[in-house]
């Protein structure tokens, strides 16, 4: 194979690759939209694209020869057909999606069985088979190269090269770039024209003439399957250290994730800096095996798996948080830097280790070539899902992470005796020493409270929700990120909008239960009270916070449901006089936009009632966040008033169809109820003049923010479902850094 054609090859992989990874993140980001930001959307999107790409993987690799064959066509002309599907996909997968979100309406909660069954046959139904022909595009170059080149027998590493790179590359500028320039919808287009181009050019070489090659350009590799029965006793071992590498990896990303949510910041730069320093440890684990195939100095299967074995713990050795001091800086925290270090070797060695494998169980052929990388691809589609329903619930990120290591110890155990003396003390040594320290000595960011201080730890599929604290200093965190706080403000979301009501509420929602506070004051006023909560977990620390939560709970007029906000206002047919929200902080947090997006509130309007009021609570976040929140909450309600928190801090939007009436602090505090006046209260010392809670509301009133000052002349300052504003901001701090 000429240079040229490498050359040739190795972009159009290159691109492929970014592509793959630009539409896993769009296409994750619209599910949610469509069927609830919940960990089943992210788990069966994950998990079907890779179901997607190990079928496509086999079945490309088993049927390309009897279709180059029986068409007499070049496997470059069915690359470039699959390429060509792919492109389609980018405009039909939301069509899609927004077909099955209005189908799935009647399905029920988000946490009940036919809605998970439901959405997750409309999710695979949706993307599975643009996935596929993503998965057949490994082995039909791979056709494609033995073509032209029937010597070439490492044609899978160096494409899986390429495409890693591509992959690497596609997550940085799609989190950086792309989306705050385009948004989701046209940052699709530029994947599905970058497609279509790889099919031109596909069909352009599949109807080239062979270009004649008197020998191959690379070096006659080391013959590095007549090792393999030295270190691994049979092909089907091979196998399950392939499907083991697929399985931990994957499922690895999914703890790591939780495992440093406080540190990363909830933000999707951050996890888009993990998944990109995941590729890029895999990228240089790949090039590396590369040059040592050139070379011919390929390191034994042995001596990766005994690095890997003690590079497995990494992540939970060297992040505890006693160890590095939490210090706050633009895109996250200090301590993301070793998290984001931390899982570079054990990735690294993953890179190095999984092309070895298939290019030795392979030697250049397609079929086996695809049949070995659809073993590593189906590990990929089972770890996300264990690890997420399974291992997290049950044991945290700690023992989840302990568990996904001890395959590589029995796969060390299996090699031991071949290794080099030297590296098997090293290996057992450091192996026994990490496993020991990570089980009873390590802390995890997962949960920041101290051990013997007063906490309650509870865990679903979702989150591990970690309460903590004694009297009024009681804080709740959520995967290890404190997301509120025993304070008058979550009062305040509830009783300020139902003072400013002309009439009398009957029905009120609450969208994020949080500690619970908002639900519990919505019914001190004696109204029919829905609260809806994405996190089973939350809504049982309730008890923790408040000595009468069982009383509350049992309000014949109280319920608590547990769906995503968004997906409940689509499916219910009840109105509200009084909405309430409270996004989870910060403002940044990746899928926070779906709570402050235009579209979110047209959807919230068909739900309330004349004259309802809607109170839209804002933090803390990037400077020009609350100039787009302003602007579509004016864009949404001809009637929007603005108010400073009783704190001090943080923004109470009061919006509605119908004017919002002119008032002063003692007309506000004689429309509360004997109840809801004392549930006011209770937080507060009456007997401080400017603590009481005329005083509050009359400071409120003087401080409030005319909404024209708030929305920022830009009409492209906004939040919407297509351009989430709040959560893509790197350009523009870029460009005007405070």
């Amino acid at each position: 194979m000429t240079l040229h054609l490498r050359r040739i090859l190795f972009s159009l992989f290159f691109i492929s690759g970014f592509c793959g990874l630009l539409y896993q993140t769009v296409w994750l980001r619209l599910a949610f939209a469509t069927f609830g930001i919940i960990t089943p959307v992210l788990s069966i999107v994950v998990s079907v694209f890779m179901l997607g790409l190990s079928l496509g993987s086999w079945a490309g690799g088993k049927w390309i020869g009897s279709l180059t064959q029986k068409s007499n066509r070049s496997a470059a002309m069915f690359y470039g057909l699959a390429e060509l599907v792919i492109a389609f996909g980018s405009i039909v997968v939301p069509w899609l999606f927004e077909l099955s979100g209005r189908w799935l309406l009647g399905a029920g909660e988000s946490d009940s069985v036919r809605y998970l069954l439901f959405s997750a046959g409309a999710l695979t139904i949706s993307i599975f088979p643009w996935c596929v022909c993503m998965g057949v595009t490994f082995p039909f170059m791979m056709a494609f190269v033995k073509e032209r080149t029937e010597t070439d027998t490492k044609s899978f590493s160096f494409l899986y090269l390429a495409n890693v790179i591509g992959a690497m590359c596609g997550t940085l500028v799609t989190a950086l770039i792309l989306v705050e320039l385009f948004g989701f919808r046209h940052t699709l287009w530029v994947a599905g024209i970058s497609n279509f181009a790889i099919a031109v050019v596909s069909f352009w070489l599949g109807m080239s003439p062979k270009e004649k090659v008197d020998q191959p350009e690379e070096p006659a590799p080391v013959e590095l399957e007549s090792t393999a029965p030295a270190e691994m006793s049979s092909e089907s071992l091979l196998l399950a250290l392939l499907f083991t590498t697929g399985f931990t990896s994957m499922a690895m990303e999914v703890v790591w994730t939780r495992a440093f949510a406080s540190v990363l910041s909830t933000q999707v730069y951050a996890f888009a800096a993990l998944l990109f320093v995941y590729l890029l440890a895999t990228w240089i684990g790949s090039l590396l095996y590369r040059r040592d195939v050139a070379s011919g100095q390929v390191q034994s299967i042995s001596k990766l798996v005994a690095f890997i074995s003690v590079s497995a713990f990494l992540p939970l050795l060297i992040n505890d948080p006693r160890l590095i001091p939490s210090v706050p800086w633009a895109f996250g925290n200090l301590r993301a830097i070793p998290a984001l270090v931390s899982i570079f070797p054990f990735c690294a060695l993953l890179g190095y280790l999984t092309p070895k494998i298939v290019d030795e169980y392979s030697v250049g052929a397609p079929d086996r070539a695809g049949k070995a990388y659809a073993v590593n691809v189906f590990g990929c589609i089972l770890g996300p899902l264990v690890a997420g329903y399974l291992l997290l619930s049950w044991m945290g990120v700690q023992g989840a992470l302990v568990l996904l290591a001890v395959p590589f110890i029995f796969f060390l155990a299996r090699t031991f005796q071949v290794l080099d003396e030297n590296v098997r003390f090293f290996s057992a040594g450091l192996t026994g020493v990490s496993l020991f320290c990570s089980l009873f000595v390590i802390h995890s960011h997962e949960n920041p409270v101290p051990p013997g201080f007063p906490q309650l730890v509870k865990r679903d599929h979702l989150a591990t929700v970690v309460s903590a604290g004694t009297g009024l200093d009681r804080l709740m965190f959520v995967n290890g990120y404190n997301i509120t706080a025993l304070t008058p403000i979550t009062k305040f979301m509830a009783h300020l909008p139902m003072v400013f009501h002309s009439g009398k509420p009957e029905s009120v929602l609450t969208i994020c239960f949080g500690m619970g506070t908002t639900h519990r004051s919505m019914l001190s006023w004696g109204v029919k009270a829905t609260t809806v909560e994405l996190s089973p977990a939350v809504r049982d620390s309730f008890g923790f916070f408040f000595p009468d939560a069982q009383v509350v709970v049992s309000n014949p007029k109280g319920k608590i449901v547990i769906d995503d906000g968004r997906r409940f206002l689509n499916r219910t047919s009840d109105q509200f006089d009084i909405i309430t929200i409270d996004p989870p902080p910060p403002a940044a947090a990746a899928g926070s936009s779906l709570l402050y997006s235009e579209e979110f509130y047209q959807t919230l309007k068909k739900r309330l009632k004349p004259n309802g009021i809607v109170q839209q609570w804002y933090g803390f976040g990037e400077p020009q966040t609350v100039n787009a929140v302003a602007r579509s909450l004016s864009n949404s309600f001809p009637y929007v008033r603005v108010f400073p928190s009783a704190e001090g801090w943080g923004y109470h939007f009061i919006a509605s169809m119908s004017p919002l009436p002119q008032v002063t602090g003692a007309q506000l505090l004689a429309r509360l109820s004997d109840t809801a006046r004392k549930d006011l209260v209770e937080w507060f010392q009456p007997d401080i003049p400017d603590k009481t809670v005329e005083a509050i509301f009359n400071r409120m009133l003087t401080n409030e923010i005319p909404i024209s000052k708030l929305v920022d002349p830009n009409p492209e300052v906004r939040i919407t479902d297509d351009r989430p504003f709040n959560e893509y901001y790197f350009l523009r701090v870029m460009r005007n850094p405070q």
